[in-house]
């Protein structure tokens, strides 16, 4: 060691060998500082689940690094010195160890950054903030590609990444002659349809004493540990990308959109908890996942939508994120400004679809894609609830949610707050959807054949509702013409009476001022 070491601090979702800030680096003159900080606990108030599931992994890196010959100075939750901030804890530690400089991976969020940024005052040290080499495409090759683009269209942005990767490619061209088979990938589900169990890991010795930490922390926080079973190692991660390989992809595309209420996991992977931490390589998990089609274990269908979720959609969203901050945080484009209901904490609401995502939320800190965009995302769109709010409860209950995945999906996907520069149009719609793609419907208080009344489905009057407040802001959209056409023929009684309705509903809402 040293007499002045550099202090490299691995934040939480830095959890990978590989990591940009050790490569090249002599352990005998590095002091790795990983942290514990009250602060990114609180923020907004995690599930649970997903603070146990952050300490836990950190706790066996740790343990990994230690094991590699690295010095590690890991500050826990409850020392009584932690300071509960990652500034405080820099700053201590750089006066502990005497460092001489520090060098840190880029953070994946922005609040992060402006940290960072301040630690060279904090501590008289120079701060090397070096990129983070873990993503496909490195953020400037992104700004590079967004410059100068009218559309900043995902499609576009995937098949670059397709050829770069080579990633199911004949030469320049697709396996398979086509780039992408999103339409051969939004069945509803059949009559009888069974997917396998997903994959649980039983809580060892060191997640166990994080679980008894967290419950008396943070017990009042949203969210239950009773079914925690989310990978917390890079070997447990791996077994589950194999038990997907092996059990789930094949009938993971036709079935990706659908829902049920017994099978909240369906076919999906559920290894996004574990490549938003750094616990698995995206390449490798894509690479895996095309190494089974060729060998005739999935079809293309399949494995292509798993391949465009990572290369595609996840580092297209990181892209954005980085291009929109920090306005992104803030946006608002349709003015929608009704706070959170206090059924989307509890999931007390005879709707069916939200109880259940609420439900399965609370209790794994997980809900499929769909559940978030079309059942929470999309009645937050057409009910007008504020982005932020809605922001911060995505952020707050989902084990795999950072800001820089989660505010472009809620903000830009979800919620058109951004104005449609990510999404072309409103992913609005009525129960008609939900009950096209799940089987939530069949036991709901609600009819969701009924258009208006107390007895009908709510998301139907909410969403001409939504149609017609916005129709200034919506209506040259031309891929709303035909939606605001529909709406046009309508009789004026119609209309009326479908307004009334929603807005019947929307009185009934009641914020929860706890929360």
């Amino acid at each position: 060691m040293t007499d002045t070491p550099v202090l490299v601090p691995i934040l939480g979702d830095q959890l990978s060998p590989a990591l940009s800030s050790l490569a090249g680096r002599d352990p005998r003159a590095t002091v790795v500082l990983m942290m514990e900080v009250a602060d990114e606990a609180t923020y907004v108030r995690h599930h649970q689940a997903k603070i146990v599931l952050i300490l836990a992994a950190m706790r066996h890196f740790a343990d990994d690094l230690r094991g590699q010959g690295w010095r590690v100075d890991y500050v826990r939750l409850d020392d009584p010195d932690n300071t509960g901030s990652f500034t405080g804890e820099v700053a201590r530690a750089a006066l502990r160890h005497g460092a001489g400089a520090i060098a840190v991976t880029e953070p994946g969020e922005w609040r992060v950054r402006q940290m960072i940024d301040t630690w060279g005052d904090a501590t008289g040290l120079p701060v090397q903030i070096v990129p983070d080499t873990r993503f496909v495409c490195a953020l400037p090759d992104f700004f590079a590609w967004a410059a100068g683009r009218g559309e900043l269209r995902m499609e576009w942005f995937y098949r670059q990444m397709r050829r770069q990767t080579g990633l199911l490619m004949d030469g320049d061209q697709p396996v398979g002659g086509r780039w992408n088979f999103d339409a051969d990938n939004r069945a509803g589900p059949p009559p009888v349809l069974t997917p396998p169990a997903p994959l649980t890991f039983a809580p060892d010795a060191t997640t166990q004493a994080v679980i008894a930490l967290v419950r008396d922390r943070f017990g009042h926080h949203f969210g239950s540990l009773d079914h925690f079973g989310w990978p917390v190692t890079r070997a447990e991660a791996q077994a589950l990308l194999d038990h997907f390989i092996a059990h789930r992809l094949a009938d993971f595309g036709r079935w990706q959109d659908a829902m049920l209420a017994d099978h909240a996991t369906m076919f999906h992977a559920l290894i996004a908890p574990a490549l938003n931490l750094g616990l698995l390589d995206p390449l490798d998990a894509c690479r895996a996942a095309e190494a089974a089609y060729h060998a005739g274990q999935a079809p293309p269908a399949a494995v292509e939508g798993f391949i465009r979720q990572i290369i595609g959609w996840r580092e297209y969203v990181r892209g954005m994120y980085w291009l929109t901050m920090p306005g992104l945080a803030d946006a608002n484009a349709l003015d929608a400004t009704r706070p959170l209901p206090e059924f989307w904490w509890t999931g007390d609401t005879p709707m069916a679809c939200v109880a259940q995502t609420v439900r399965d939320t609370r209790d794994r800190a997980y809900a499929h894609h769909i559940q978030r965009l079309m059942v929470m995302g999309n009645f937050a769109l057409i009910a007008g609830l504020h982005p932020p709010a809605v922001a911060d409860w995505f952020l707050a209950v989902y084990a795999d949610a950072y800001e820089w995945v989660e505010l472009p999906n809620v903000a830009g996907m979800a919620l058109h707050a951004d104005g449609g520069r990510l999404a072309s149009k409103p992913y609005a719609a009525s129960g008609a959807y939900i009950n096209r793609m799940s089987d939530y419907c069949r036991g709901c208080a609600y009819d969701v054949k009924a258009k208006t009344g107390p007895g009908a489905c709510p998301f139907n009057a909410l969403y001409w509702h939504f149609i017609d407040r916005n129709e200034s802001r919506l209506a040259r959209n031309p891929r709303m013409a035909q939606v605001y056409a529909t709406w046009r023929r309508m009789s004026a009684d119609k209309r009326a009476e479908t307004l009334a309705s929603a807005d019947a509903f929307l009185a009934s809402l009641m914020p929860n001022p706890s929360k």
